[in-house]
């Protein structure tokens, strides 16, 4: 039985793609890298930021944690609001909250800026417990998730993780807690993007994420 829903941020409750890429093209300018394109820069959205810039442009560590720091200055000061609550996601919440299921984000984003970001969309009211990254991101997804567990007094046997990526996936699997994915963030597009990692459903919509936990509730 479901009892406590714990939701990743980025892809998942909040659209924030359109700051996120303005400030990954701002570090890369920053710093004198050539411009990626759109589909590669979508791919910066979810993992930590610095695993990102090594990904991508091949700069050793040092480098990857100074465009962090760019990167995190300008998202905070210019594009951190630029989001957009996904459709559907506050009824989710309503549904969720009206059925005694607690509920708590753990995400990979920076924890100042996520808490700023989910207490100015209002998902502060719904949620026991909010957890991000460290600045050097020394926590993994599945201690953020663990972190958040304990807050809510979860079992492995009574919650779930619901995200949109393949960090998500691999952090619910590291943590040993069942995980719903969506197709409706940056991370999985179709079923076939999720098989590889074990899940106990996949959801197009918000309003099929609270189906699936319903339906195991």
């Amino acid at each position: 039985m479901i009892k406590n829903v714990i939701f990743d941020l980025d892809g998942t409750l909040l659209d924030t793609r359109e700051g996120i890429i303005e400030s990954v093209r701002y570090t890369a300018q920053t710093l004198g890298y050539d411009e990626l394109s759109y589909e590669k820069l979508l791919t910066f959205v979810g993992p930590p930021i610095q695993n990102s810039f090594i990904t991508h442009y091949g700069c050793d560590v040092d480098t990857a944690q100074k465009a962090a720091d760019i990167f995190r200055d300008y998202y905070k000061n210019k594009a951190l609001f630029l989001a957009v609550p996904y459709d559907g996601i506050y009824e989710l919440c309503e549904n969720l909250q009206s059925c005694g299921i607690k509920m708590s984000v753990a995400t990979y984003k920076r924890e100042d800026y996520a808490l700023t970001l989910l207490r100015h969309f209002y998902f502060d009211k719904y949620c026991t417990s909010m957890h991000g990254a460290d600045n050097r991101n020394h926590l993994k997804k599945e201690d953020i998730i663990r972190i958040c567990m304990s807050e809510m007094n979860a079992t492995n046997e009574d919650c779930v993780l619901v995200g949109d990526t393949d960090n998500d996936a691999m952090g619910a699997n590291n943590a040993n807690t069942p995980f719903i994915a969506v197709t409706y963030g940056f991370g999985f597009k179709s079923k076939g993007d999720v098989e590889k990692y074990p899940y106990i459903g996949i959801a197009c919509t918000p309003q099929e994420v609270f189906k699936i936990i319903s339906g195991r509730s």
